[in-house]
């Protein structure tokens, strides 16, 4: 059963931050801001300025107190421990941003708009950075832990981006509908009405790997090597688009969250690595180092077929899920949820 903290929101939650000291942050409709200790207590609430969407909201990792939250076009930097106007702001993106990530060392704050695109903020000199593209919506960002510099990105023109933040250009692009056109008719059909525009991403803690949820309903996991990424395995975890994808700290444990109203837990390191290295995969893996296009393109070899992927947890929430968050609370493992609703569900995580 799961616990509801009430009372900080009046309109629709639409997003979630966990701090390193168990505070968390949670964004709605309408401006609306609010921190909770980990008992659901409610420690501060502000309704930010021409009380815009809080899209997105995100703790500092070197420094626990800052919060970033996104309202409308703009970022506001805060203080949680005197939850008041915002300290600072950034007012870069000409669109509504959808997702905010800041890097491990708080050296850089990317912000991915309506326009699809992500303005790069170095946060010692407050100005933009970098400037970089989808050709549709940005809905999702995440720097990789370990790695300041390098950023994943996804959108609904279907594609999954690796940059490095030194470069202008990406260093690798997949399109996750180029995997579906290979296949046969029946399938390529299904993705014609139901294509896999991309929602959210989220990367493990060994930076190497990453997920990707899509409005298909699959899930798909990538694994980065040197400049590149592949695809290790995609399967089906929700009827309807996934919303929501998060690994845990533990290595290679996934949440996912759908429009389907369903929280699925998975532990996706049973499928790495057993791919039969067959002649046409290493062909193409020849041909991927030669290209100087530097574009990724999945075929059918690099999806594993063979594993049953099952998820180890099922929790039939009913609403649409519109965030998804992990925290644990004196020892206790904690799913929080937000959907359609002005409060916040907290499950328990049994032990692993």
């Amino acid at each position: 059963m799961a616990v509801r903290w009430t009372d900080g929101h009046s309109s629709s939650v639409l997003c979630l931050s966990v701090s390193s000291e168990g505070l968390v942050a949670s964004g709605a409709e309408g401006g609306e801001l609010a921190v909770w200790d980990g008992r659901g207590v409610l420690a501060g609430r502000l309704r930010l300025s021409k009380a815009e969407d809080v899209a997105s909201v995100a703790f500092s990792a070197a420094c626990p107190t800052r919060l970033y939250a996104s309202h409308g076009e703009s970022i506001a930097l805060l203080d949680v421990r005197a939850l008041k106007e915002p300290a600072d702001g950034f007012q870069v993106n000409e669109e509504e941003i959808n997702c905010l990530a800041v890097n491990e060392t708080e050296s850089v704050l990317a912000a991915a708009d309506d326009a699809g695109m992500i303005k790069v903020i170095d946060l010692g000199s407050k100005k933009v950075s970098r400037s970089l593209r989808h050709s549709n919506i940005c809905s999702s960002v995440a720097f990789r832990p370990q790695r300041p510099q390098s950023l994943l990105s996804c959108g609904l023109d279907m594609q999954v981006i690796l940059w490095n933040l030194q470069k202008a250009r990406p260093l690798w692009t997949i399109n996750l509908q180029d995997s579906e056109t290979e296949e046969a008719g029946a399938q390529a059909a299904r993705q014609f009405f139901n294509p896999p525009l991309a929602h959210s991403l989220s990367v493990a803690s060994c930076g190497n790997v990453f997920g990707c949820g899509a409005q298909d309903g699959n899930i798909r996991i990538f694994r980065v090597t040197g400049v590149k990424f592949e695809q290790e395995l995609v399967f089906k975890g929700h009827s309807l688009g996934v919303s929501q994808v998060l690994f845990l700290p533990e290595a290679y444990w996934l949440l996912t969250g759908g429009n389907d109203g369903k929280v699925l837990l998975w532990d996706v390191s049973s499928g790495f690595g057993k791919q039969q290295k067959s002649p046409a995969r290493s062909l193409q893996r020849r041909k991927a180092q030669a290209s100087t296009k530097k574009e990724g393109k999945l075929n059918k070899t690099a999806v594993n077929e063979d594993a049953e992927i099952l998820p180890k947890l099922t929790i039939e929430h009913g609403e649409k899920v519109n965030w998804l968050s992990y925290a644990e609370f004196k020892g206790s493992k904690r799913i929080l949820v937000a959907d359609q609703s002005s409060s916040i569900s907290v499950y328990p995580l049994p032990d692993a």
